[in-house]
């Protein structure tokens, strides 16, 4: 039979490496374990948790909780018809054995992408792990299943709305907001390129940008509960894959509503993030255009603006 303290143990390793950020080696010495004991007992928990706990705290989308997410995005951070914030994080490894330049990214180091779509309380709601650091953000979002499910309409998205109290400017669908490293997409929106824009552009811009912070504050969040991310990771990549979704499934766990209501709730309120140079010729359709379009001249009708939007706004 397996002893209390040997649970106990089993147990403690995984939360100790995520949460310390110290080395396999070193817990294995201040325990005077096996270097493999401590080692197994990591991969075994975290395969654990993305086993059993995925379904629960990371489940797949269904129509009433894309809406739910939406209502959230409205009452919140004052985004209509929104899906939830896009980004990619790169998370720091070893460089793996006779992996070439796959793992090198434009930082100079060796990483994974975490690719993460976050709800208005800094839950994930889709993730993808596990593709080369070589590999930009908006590779990521192509090959994933979240992205081909947006492009082929298979991940229940609700039908297009009216935006509250705006039912003259037509049917708006339901979107993500990104950065400029990803294309303009009618379920996709990113900010407006160039310096010399008008004021319903820049307050655009403004209001995405405040909306888009959510996810950089996830990832935040996420490194500093588990401060393994703030060092190179020395496992193999399919370990580490692994380690990133037990992660992410705990930092949903953990984050409890009450939290969510103080969480940053001071620094945010009127917060901008500083502005993402455009980084590509990407051509969008007419009717992405139209969509960004539809949003920005609600951003600044009496129903769709927010009292501060103006000051933020530097001309």
């Amino acid at each position: 039979m397996i002893s209390y303290v040997t649970c106990f143990f089993f147990f403690l390793f995984p939360h100790r490496y995520l949460a310390s950020g110290d080395s396999l080696i070193r817990l294995a010495f201040s325990y005077r374990l096996g270097h493999s004991t401590v080692a197994n007992s990591v991969h075994m928990v975290c395969a654990a948790i993305e086993k059993g706990m995925v379904e629960k705290f990371l489940p797949r989308p269904t129509p009433d909780t894309w809406k739910e997410v939406a209502q959230r995005f409205w009452e919140k951070w004052n985004f209509p018809n929104y899906l939830g914030a896009l980004d990619g994080k790169h998370v720091v490894i070893q460089a793996p054995p006779l992996s070439g330049s796959q793992y090198f990214n434009y930082k100079k180091t060796f990483s994974i992408v975490l690719l993460g779509l976050v709800d208005a309380d800094y839950r994930f709601r889709c993730i993808q792990v596990g593709d080369f650091g070589r590999t930009s953000d908006g590779g990521v979002y192509a090959g994933s299943d979240l992205g081909r499910g947006m492009e082929s309409k298979t991940l229940h998205v609700p039908q297009s709305t009216s935006l509250p109290d705006a039912a003259h400017l037509g049917d708006v669908p339901y979107a993500m907001v990104a950065d400029a490293a990803f294309p303009l997409k009618p379920y996709r929106m990113i900010p407006y390129p160039g310096h010399n824009l008008s004021q319903k552009k820049r307050v655009f811009n403004y209001r995405l940008s405040r909306a888009r912070m959510v996810v950089e504050n996830a990832f935040g969040i996420l490194a500093s509960r588990w401060r393994i991310f703030h060092r190179r990771i020395n496992l193999h990549p399919i370990h580490v894959d692994t380690l990133v979704m037990a992660a992410c499934i705990l930092h949903n766990f953990l984050l409890s509503p009450s939290e969510n209501v103080r969480l940053l709730e001071e620094a945010e309120g009127g917060r901008q993030m500083a502005p993402v140079p455009k980084m590509g010729g990407n051509r969008a359709s007419r009717e992405a255009c139209a969509v960004r379009e539809c949003f920005a001249t609600f951003f600044t009708s009496p129903v769709g603006s927010v009292s501060w939007q103006d000051r933020m706004v530097i001309m």
